[in-house]
């Protein structure tokens, strides 16, 4: 980690850390919603808890949410001269259910109970829509240096006039983190890169000289 950063995320090592605290996600206006298709019936839930939803998934009505476009998302990275990722830790964990549906999650467990999912559980058709939809709704103020790809957010500096870099980098930076503080979205410091020219982002790196590809994963192809 660079040492202009680091005061920085010690300022914040409540949203960046390696767990995050151990209570429910605040309602920021967006929760996870099943809506069946007319007619069907509710699944029965089966024991374990990574729970194949497969019949509730096919009697759920599809989301129409957009999902970002891998070819948009750097046309306002490239050419940044820092960069910054973060990496939300156990995102689905961070969103609640809607009320009336945490029933159509129960799950069966060796004791004979039914567990309900408070928050989003592993495995429902729409979650990574809603939880897109969450942190697009979030970052949209910051969109200008911050860009989200469902648990990923990166974040872009240029120059500005009368700022260096780091300068500038910093200012975005407790920005962001300033929004993860106030609707108490958490990132796992491990993942996170502060302060770097080139950072991975979606299978590629990106830079101030553009995107390419990572050699590791074009390596059979070259070969």
């Amino acid at each position: 980690m660079s040492d202009p950063f680091c005061p920085v995320i010690r300022e914040y090592q409540d949203v960046v850390s390696k767990e995050p605290p151990s209570e429910l996600p605040p309602d920021r206006g967006v929760r996870h919603e099943i809506d069946l298709v007319p007619g069907t019936k509710k699944p029965n839930g089966k024991w374990r808890i990574v729970h194949a939803f497969n019949k509730l998934n096919a009697a759920t009505i599809p989301a129409q949410t957009l999902i970002p476009r891998k070819d948009v998302l750097p046309n306002n990275m490239v050419g940044c001269t820092l960069y910054r990722a973060l990496d939300l830790v156990d995102g689905y964990y961070q969103l609640l259910m809607r009320a009336s549906d945490i029933p159509l999650t129960a799950v069966g467990t060796p004791s004979g109970m039914l567990w309900e999912g408070l928050v989003i559980p592993q495995g429902l058709s729409n979650a990574p829509a809603t939880f897109n939809r969450l942190v697009t709704q979030l970052f949209r103020p910051h969109r200008a240096y911050a860009q989200t790809y469902f648990d990923d957010i990166f974040v872009h500096s240029r120059v500005e006039l009368g700022k260096t870099n780091v300068e500038t980098h910093i200012e975005h930076l407790r920005a962001v983190l300033e929004c993860m503080r106030t609707n108490k979205l958490y990132a796992n410091i491990d993942k996170c890169i502060f302060g770097a020219e080139v950072i991975p982002f979606l299978g590629c790196f990106i830079g101030k000289r553009g995107l390419r590809a990572d050699p590791a994963k074009v390596k059979a192809v070259v070969e």
